[in-house]
Parts: C-alpha cells; sequence; structure tokens
C-alpha cells in the first residue's frame, strides 16, 4: 500500500491539476482511501475520471445533488431495521460510490462463479450421496455441528434442478490490493433489493455524471434472475411468489422492492396451503396454484410440521411438497450450511477436488478449532487472530460480540475463552486479521477513508452463473474494521462497474415484438386484500375523526352557558369520547379536547393513531403502492406527530391531513388498476364511511336536533353547498336526513356508498359453486333495498342506529368471507378450478 503521508505527492501526476486541487481542498492528509491510490502509488484511472467531472461541481452544487438523493430516500420510504429494533430506520446511503474498473471486474466475477459452482456441488453431495465426509474431504462433526444441515431434506432432488439459485459472498480488499472472500452467502442472500435501491437513488442524483462514466447496468442480471425462476417450473407461466417473514422483518422494505421489480407475489406463510401434491396460495378467488417459491425465510422455519415445530412463519406440509416434486424453491432449504464459517478452512482442497483448480480468489485464512490441530494452532496465536462462532454470528458465551479479539479482553476474560475453546472446539474458528481497505465517503464536506465490505451476487441461469455488476457495498464507521453490517452503525454504497466503453440502456421490460396480450388483472393473496380492506377503513376514520376536530375547533370560543351551541359542542366531543380519540379527563378541559384528538399517541381513535395504522398497514404493502400513496401516508404521520400551539395550529393540522388524505384518494382513484386490490381499498373506505355517516346523523340529525346541530352535519359530510343549493331555507330535519342518508346522488351520503360496495362485491369472484347469493352480497342488497324504500320522514334515530348494526355486520361478514383465518382458512367449499 502507497504510503498515504505524503498525500497526492508526485505520484499524483496522471490526475490533472483540478483534480489534485480539488483533493487537496477536500482530504485532509493524511486520508487518502485506498481504492483511490493504485498497488504502483499513482491514483487508479477509474477514480480519476470521476473526481475529474465530480470536481467540476460547486460546492453548493454538490450538497443539493445529495439533498436530492436524501429526499429520495425518505420521500420512497426506503429503510430497514437493526436488529432487535422494533422501527425503522431510513436507509443510511452513502453519497459517493464504490468503483471498480472492467478488468478488476472480470477477474471479481472469475472468482465468485467458480465458488458458486463450487457450494453447489458440495451441496449436491451432502444432501445427496455423501461422499466428502464418507472419504475424510469434510469432517463428519463439522457438518453435524451445523443447525443449518437439515436431515429431513436429505435424498431430496431439489425440483428445478439447483440448491442454489442465488448465491452471494462477502468480499473485502486487503493490504496487498488482493480481494478475499470473507464469507458466503446461501441462505436466503439479502442486499440485492438495495443495491437495486441504491442505484435508482444515485443515477438520479449524478444522472450526467453516471452516464459520462459508463456504469454497468444491472437491470439485466435481475432479468436473468427472473427468467432462470421461470424456466425451473414445470409450466410455460408459472405463477412466482417471493416468502417474506413479514413487514416486522429487518429487511421488508427489499422483499417488497423485489417483489415489486421482478413482478412476484409477496406472501407470508399464512397466505400459503398445501392442497394435494403442490403448493396454494389463499387468493379472495380461492386457492392457486403457486409455482416457485423465492424464500427470504431461514430454512428451519419453513415447515413448522418436519422443521421447527413453533414457527408460524412457514407452510405446514411444504417438505413434504419438495419430496414430491410439487415446487421449486429458491434457495433449496439446507443451503444455509455453507454458511458455516467451519467450512471455510476446506475449501481450498474441495476445489481441488471437485473442479481440479485452485480457489480464483481465496477466503481469508480460517482453522476450525474442531480439528485438534487447527485448535492448538489458534490457541497458540490466541492474541494474532479473531475467534468467531463457527456456525452463528455470535461467539459463544460472549454474546453481542463477534468478532472476539483476545488481546482486548481483560485477562480473565481470555482464560475464560481459551478454556471453551479448549472444552469445545467445535463452536469456535479462528481466523487472520485482515485490514480492509477503504474507500471515499463524504463526511461533513470532505473526503474521509472508511473500511468497506462489498457483497457481490450471482444468479444461476440455463447459460452458467451471471454475475450482478455491481453489488451491495457496506461501509463501517470506524475508522479501521474487519467487517461490517448494517445494525453496527454502517452506510451502504452504490457499487459502478465502469467500462471503457458506451453501455447500452437497458431494463426488465420485455421488447414489444415478443409478448402475448394480455388483459388478466392478477391475483390478491387474502392477506393482501385484508391489509387493502382496512387501510380504506383507517383512513377514512383518520378523516372523519379530523372533521370532528375541524368542527370542534371552528365552534364560537365563548358562547353562552347553556345555549343551542353549548349542547352542540358537547355533542361533538361526547362523539370524540366514544371513537376513543380523548379521554374523559381531557373532556373536561375544552382547550385540550381538539389537541389530544388530533396527535394523542395513547389514545387509539385519534387522528394520529389512526394513520400510524394505516401506515403500518400499508407498510406490508409495500409492493402494492405507488411511490406517490405511500409518500401522502408518510407525510400525513410526520404532519400529525408535529406540536401544535393552539387552536389555529390545530386546524390547520387537520385542514392540511385532510387534503392529504383527498390526495390518497384521487391517486387510488386514478392509479390503481381496477382489480379486486382496488375494490378491497375501495370497500373498506365505502363500508367505513357508510357506518360513521350513519353515526354523525344519529348524533346531529336526531327528532329534536337544533339549528346548530344540522350545520355541523353539513360540515361532517361536507354538503353545505349542496345543500344550500337545493333549498333556499336554513337546515331543516327531513332534507337534511334524506340528503346525508338516503341520496344515491351524494358521493357523501350512506346510500352511495351502499350502491358502490355492491358493486364492488357483485364484480368478486364467487367463492360457492352452488349458486347461492353469498353472506356479503346478501347483506349489502337488503341495506340497499333499505335505503331505496326508505323515507325521510321515516328515518327515526332507533332506524339510523339498526342501520348502523347492519353496516357494521356487513362489514365483519366481508372479512370473514374473504379473509379467513384458522381452519377456515383452506376454503373446503370450492375445491375445484384449482389453478
Amino acid at each position: 500500500m502507497a504510503d498515504q503521508g505524503n498525500g497526492l505527492g508526485s505520484k499524483a501526476r496522471p490526475a490533472s491539476r483540478r483534480v489534485a486541487q480539488w483533493m487537496r481542498d477536500y482530504v485532509p492528509l493524511p486520508g487518502i482511501p485506498d481504492e483511490y491510490i493504485g498497488q504502483d502509488g499513482t491514483p487508479r484511472p477509474v477514480w480519476s475520471r470521476f473526481f475529474e467531472a465530480f470536481a467540476t461541481l460547486t460546492p453548493a452544487e454538490i450538497e443539493r445533488r445529495f439533498g436530492t438523493a436524501d429526499r429520495h430516500l425518505r420521500e420512497a420510504g426506503v429503510s430497514y431495521r437493526a436488529p432487535g429494533e422494533s422501527s425503522d430506520r431510513t436507509w443510511p446511503l452513502s453519497h459517493l460510490p464504490l468503483l471498480i474498473d472492467e478488468a478488476e471486474w472480470r477477474q471479481l466475477t472469475a472468482g465468485i462463479v467458480q465458488r458458486a459452482q463450487l457450494l453447489e456441488l458440495v451441496l449436491a453431495d451432502l444432501y445427496g450421496d455423501g461422499r466428502l465426509v464418507a472419504e475424510g474431504a469434510i469432517p463428519a462433526a463439522a457438518i453435524a455441528g451445523s443447525p443449518e444441515y437439515l436431515r429431513q431434506v436429505s435424498g431430496i432432488k431439489p425440483p428445478g434442478g439447483r440448491y442454489l439459485s442465488l448465491y452471494a459472498a462477502d468480499v473485502g480488499r486487503g493490504p496487498d490490493g488482493r480481494w478475499w472472500v470473507l464469507g458466503d452467502r446461501t441462505q436466503a442472500p439479502s442486499g440485492a433489493g438495495y443495491a437495486l435501491e441504491n442505484r435508482l437513488v444515485l443515477s438520479r442524483a449524478f444522472a450526467n455524471l453516471y452516464k459520462a462514466m459508463n456504469v454497468e447496468r444491472v437491470a439485466p442480471f435481475f432479468e436473468a434472475f427472473r427468467d432462470a425462476l421461470r424456466a425451473g417450473a414445470d409450466r410455460d407461466e408459472p405463477r412466482i411468489g417471493l416468502l417474506t417473514p413479514g413487514q416486522f422483518n429487518e429487511t421488508y422494505f427489499e422483499h417488497a422492492t423485489l417483489a415489486r421489480y421482478l413482478g412476484f407475489l409477496l406472501v407470508e406463510g399464512d397466505d400459503l396451503t398445501v392442497s394435494g401434491d403442490r403448493i396454494h396460495i389463499r387468493t379472495v378467488a380461492g386457492l392457486k396454484r403457486l409455482d416457485v417459491l423465492l424464500r427470504r425465510v431461514d430454512s428451519n422455519f419453513l415447515d413448522p410440521l418436519e422443521l421447527d415445530s413453533a414457527s408460524h412463519l412457514g407452510v405446514p406440509g411444504l417438505i413434504d411438497v419438495l419430496r414430491k416434486g410439487g415446487v421449486v424453491v429458491a434457495n433449496m432449504p439446507g443451503s444455509g450450511v455453507m454458511e458455516a464459517r467451519a467450512l471455510l478452512g476446506f475449501l481450498p482442497s474441495l476445489c481441488r477436488r471437485l473442479l481440479a483448480e485452485d480457489l480464483k480468489m481465496p477466503n481469508i485464512a480460517t482453522w476450525w478449532c474442531g480439528q485438534p490441530s487447527a485448535r492448538e494452532e489458534v490457541l497458540s496465536r490466541l492474541d494474532d487472530v479473531a475467534i468467531e462462532g463457527a456456525y452463528r454470528r455470535d461467539v459463544p458465551g460472549f454474546p453481542g460480540q463477534s468478532p472476539v479479539l483476545a488481546n482486548k479482553l481483560p485477562p480473565a476474560e481470555r482464560e475464560r475463552l481459551k478454556t471453551a475453546i479448549g472444552e469445545r472446539g467445535i463452536d469456535f474458528v479462528g481466523q487472520e486479521l485482515v485490514r480492509l481497505s477503504t474507500m471515499p465517503v463524504w463526511d461533513q464536506g470532505r473526503i474521509t477513508p472508511r473500511p468497506f465490505v462489498l457483497r457481490i451476487f450471482a444468479a444461476a441461469t440455463a447459460q452458467g452463473w451471471t454475475v450482478m455488476p455491481g453489488g451491495f457495498c457496506r461501509i463501517a464507521d470506524q475508522a479501521d474494521a474487519r467487517a461490517v453490517s448494517m445494525g453496527d452503525g454502517a452506510r451502504a454504497a452504490d457499487v459502478w462497474v465502469v467500462s471503457d466503453r458506451a453501455v447500452p440502456a437497458t431494463t426488465l421490460l420485455p421488447a414489444v415484438d415478443n409478448v402475448r396480450i394480455r388483459r388478466i388483472a392478477g391475483w390478491v393473496p387474502s392477506r393482501a386484500a385484508d391489509n387493502l380492506f382496512w387501510l380504506g377503513r383507517y383512513l377514512e376514520r383518520a378523516e372523519a375523526t379530523l372533521r370532528l376536530i375541524r368542527a370542534l375547533a371552528t365552534a364560537p370560543r365563548d358562547p353562552v352557558k347553556g345555549s343551542s351551541t353549548v349542547l352542540t359542542v358537547e355533542r361533538v366531543q361526547r362523539l370524540l369520547l366514544a371513537w376513543g380519540a380523548v379521554s374523559q379527563t381531557v373532556r373536561a378541559q375544552p382547550a385540550r379536547v381538539g389537541a389530544e384528538a388530533l396527535q394523542s399517541e395513547e389514545r387509539f381513535g385519534s387522528a394520529l393513531s389512526l394513520v400510524r395504522a394505516a401506515q403500518r398497514t400499508a407498510t406490508s404493502l409495500r409492493e402494492r403502492l405507488s411511490p406517490d400513496a405511500w409518500q401522502v401516508i408518510t407525510e400525513m404521520a410526520e404532519r400529525l406527530a408535529q406540536e401544535v400551539e393552539d387552536d389555529d395550529g390545530v386546524i390547520r393540522a387537520a385542514e392540511l391531513t385532510l387534503q392529504e388524505l383527498a390526495s390518497f384518494a384521487g391517486l387510488a382513484q386514478e392509479n390503481m388498476n381496477r382489480a379486486a386490490g382496488w375494490r378491497f381499498l375501495e370497500m373498506g373506505r365505502r363500508v367505513e364511511r357508510a357506518i360513521n355517516t350513519v353515526r354523525f346523523a344519529r348524533q346531529f340529525a336526531y327528532e329534536d336536533a337544533t339549528g346548530e346541530d344540522l350545520d355541523v352535519l353539513l360540515t361532517l359530510v361536507d354538503c353545505q353547498i349542496t345543500y344550500r343549493s337545493r333549498y333556499l331555507v336554513g337546515p331543516l330535519l327531513a332534507p337534511m336526513r334524506d340528503l346525508v342518508v338516503l341520496d344515491p346522488y351524494n358521493p357523501r351520503s350512506v346510500a352511495f356508498q351502499v350502491s358502490a360496495l355492491n358493486e364492488h362485491i357483485a364484480n368478486l369472484p364467487s367463492l360457492k359453486e352452488n349458486g347461492l347469493i353469498e353472506r356479503p352480497q346478501r347483506l349489502a342488497v337488503a341495506a340497499q333495498a333499505l335505503l331505496t324504500t326508505a323515507e325521510a320522514a321515516g328515518l327515526h334515530t332507533q332506524t339510523l342506529f339498526g342501520l348502523e348494526q347492519d353496516l357494521l355486520n356487513l362489514a365483519d361478514a366481508i372479512g370473514q368471507h374473504y379473509f379467513p383465518h384458522g381452519p377456515n382458512a383452506s376454503r373446503p367449499e370450492k375445491l375445484t378450478g384449482l389453478a
């Protein structure tokens, strides 16, 4: 490694004077990143090209573009969770990419492809003939000690023909300039979706620079991966699902991103069931066959019948379906055994044995302490190696520490570690300490060197392994590090593989001349339909609460005690109390009612709580919501969380949030495909609006309602203009009831909502084959008949209460019919026509 203490010095002449001056201004000495300087001591040409263009930007322009990238991450909701955390963090994207030239990338690609081929052969033997263990090439204990070796999978030939469909390796550059493999990812490699998002963000922020650098596109990799999964199925147009643990998983955003980008169904374990020898998805149209499952759930949790019985993430019977060749699972359960550090030391000899060649990219020197000679080697040089867990991230007996450096432990702890290795060496490995190379990071207006780890992805295709030109780069916040993870305060970076030639633009959209035109809407899993239904209900509840808050805040400040105005205000407050928006204690303090109903975090019925509930529900629908729709929901939650100082602030926040709710409704109306998903979102909104409007009518259009009561009702249902254009008199009870409850032309009336519900239900698939009208439709038709034949004069408070109960029963019937849980979830009444 070149001496960094002299800055660019005389060896920087290949770079222009402008770049040299720019580096002096923005790089504190001795702080030049390793990646910038090659082995000959001169700047790498790829970085010189980058900084030549980057140096033309003014500081203000640089900050503006960085701000654009940050704003996109925030608005698009790009997020992750650190292990053990319950809330999302904004994705920490570094503003500068990692650059790799074309020649060096070819070397990396060759090493990754060879390694993927090797691990596939090893897996095939471990779960097949078992010759490697029988002949002593791998110690049996090294395999048997791994919780990822699944005996239940032994002997199963993987449907689709491969154990690994997607492979990833974490690599780092050492002080000698060579790349080393730090670890293999064969279980369910994560990071590809974030790599895609990193590329989208940075290529937009630096569009001209991205194009001028001739950066290799990543779309062909994803296209090849998708086509390979499709080819592995046993029918021409397979249905592919991405199995996720759910929205509380650390990388759920990535799962949704990949599902949306690749066109896969995002499914959870509860969405799937076994019928016959196949896996099926529970949809609102019954059971639909699933052909390929790209899993992001660890192997042990995939089947509670044969693996971890406590798992709620998998599919009972999945392993048996695999035995019968009924579904392709990528990666094959049990493939995670190759991630064990215990096996790293055996890979060089395995490569020579199985491929008749040396490893093109070696892993860092590793000694598995399950062998006496290796254990003695590690104990003899304990202060010179890092101690890692052989099969898991943490070091046994030292929770939360990985790796453990013996020379940094107190004497008592060092002895405890030494004793543990001596007594049960099978659980430990020793690894050579290798300092990672550094890359440039923009930190507070300066270029700072930080260590990094690069994750490179390879996909198995019919033509062999194809490698993503780029990858997922993680940057440590510490100045010296050997390995980093996103849970350890690290940042991520885009990876640009730079070509000397112009790179053609590519896309996942197929060519026009080879596409068979289709107009099918696709199938909606029952869980997704359930979430869409409740998303609509939560947002509508929030709107109703905000309208009550606005009506309360705009009431006269000092009404005469005992006047009708005071009584009307008390009715508004009682309704907020009944809805769980305020507490009884606060209701006694009228000045605080509006603020608590707006943004209380403790009250489940406050506007803030309802919008956050909608946001949580929307989180599980990320693959189905547009970025604009997600942004609107996020902005509402952020706005309502901001402290308000007085009644004017309450009104302002309520009105702006109502405008954003209208924006979301417009996006859903204009941008969502008219498929079952849209219908369930609309049904949630319509049924909740109908219920709330009936409650408003009961509360403010009762038999002895005053003019103030009726005027508030007009405000709550947003019908002032309509009423006054029809009637040249003040608010009267019968016309008000007709307009609010019975008028089929008023988009805010109960009758309008029920009519829309009937239309949506009629357009949903029938789940029974007996020809009888199903319960949701029966209730909806009955409600519409009641509203069609009723007269305003006959709408007494008791009648309105009965109508409210009918609507609540209709909402429950929709949930029970289309979103079944428990023993009814397999829909035994419709077993024919499984697609």
